[in-house]
């Protein structure tokens, strides 16, 4: 039993049931006809043809069928051609159909939260000023060290000696006051972020305001509870996972700049020369660490200003529902007997 593609115009022989489905491109194959046994289909004319005449097709083939050359084995993979993709679509007013980040009325109390802590370009101007104050120190007593060496076999001009020394005292006492400064304009910085953050969610800060103060100022105490503070308010702004290691670095050169800085004070008072070159160096050391440590400190706050309370991390986005299965084809149902060989396809 011969049955034709109507597709690609393959033979084929189906044997002993009826086939619906071409093998080769997967088209529809025609109704199946049996010829007469004494049709002689491969029989060529014997008049030969006109010149000019169109060509007649070979005799005994039925009316719809003609004579297909393929080659044997697997047929060969489509090629699929990509659609044009057609013009770029273009737009002659904004498109309303992306998403929209719904902007509510600021609360009051948001307001004043905002309102009352320092500006970011205030923190900025005081943290770079204490670098400079910072740097400053570590400077002068880097010079002052090298002159205790030249100190040992050259006698310094008494201008030279006292310049260096009170140079190094009057930067210190700057840097003093330029870190304490830096403390005070943190600590009101933490202060109204937490608010902020807090009065965005439509909620109070747990821990007054005097209880932050304290806990950012107090020597020693400040060691444990501002990176607290800290932790606790990118976990309230949901940004935990991107500030946790600038925070715990801060932490521990903050922790590695107060061990400096008391040894350094402890050893300020030996009298002999060696111990006041051991001191100097040991001084020069706290300075940068401590300006490592605000360095730390500024990217933090960094950090936390890159995204503004009232915009958070996470955001809502529309996302289609999973698309149907397309209907597969219904299977056929075959027959106990194979009707062609594994792996070849057998085209008549």
């Amino acid at each position: 039993m011969i049955q034709v593609c109507s597709q690609c115009g393959t033979r084929w022989n189906v044997r002993d049931r009826r086939r619906v489905w071409c093998p080769r491109c997967n088209g529809s194959l025609l109704p199946p006809s049996a010829p007469a046994p004494d049709a002689q289909w491969g029989a060529r004319p014997s008049v030969p043809a006109m010149p000019g005449a169109a060509p007649r097709p070979p005799a005994g083939l039925p009316p719809g069928y003609r004579w297909v050359a393929v080659r044997p084995g697997a047929a060969p993979t489509l090629r699929r051609t990509r659609r044009p993709l057609g013009p770029t679509p273009r737009y002659t007013t904004i498109p309303r159909w992306g998403l929209v980040d719904h902007v509510g009325p600021v609360d009051a109390q948001q307001q004043d939260a905002v309102r009352s802590g320092p500006s970011v370009a205030m923190v900025r101007t005081v943290l770079l000023l204490t670098m400079i104050a910072l740097g400053s120190a570590a400077l002068i007593h880097l010079v002052r060290y090298a002159l205790l060496i030249v100190n040992r076999s050259v006698l310094l001009h008494p201008w030279i000696a006292a310049g260096a020394t009170w140079l190094g005292v009057a930067l210190s006492v700057l840097a003093v006051f330029m870190v304490l400064a830096s403390l005070v304009v943190l600590a009101n910085w933490l202060v109204a972020r937490r608010a902020a953050a807090y009065a965005h969610r439509g909620t109070t800060d747990p821990r007054p305001a005097w209880l932050l103060q304290a806990g950012c100022l107090v020597p020693f105490v400040n060691l444990l509870w501002a990176p607290v503070f800290a932790i606790e308010l990118a976990g309230i702004e949901e940004r935990l996972s991107w500030l946790r290691r600038p925070i715990v670095a801060w932490w521990v050169v903050w922790l590695a700049s107060y061990a400096l800085s008391i040894w350094s004070i402890a050893t300020s008072f030996t009298t002999d020369a060696q111990g006041i070159a051991d001191n100097t160096v040991t001084t020069t050391v706290a300075y940068l660490a401590a300006l490592a440590a605000l360095l730390l400190a500024a990217k933090v706050v960094e950090g936390f200003e890159r995204q503004p309370v009232d915009r958070p991390s996470k955001r809502w986005v529309m996302v289609p529902d999973e698309a149907p299965a397309p209907e597969d084809r219904p299977a056929e149902p075959e027959s106990e007997a194979p009707v062609e060989s594994e792996g070849q396809n057998p085209a008549a």
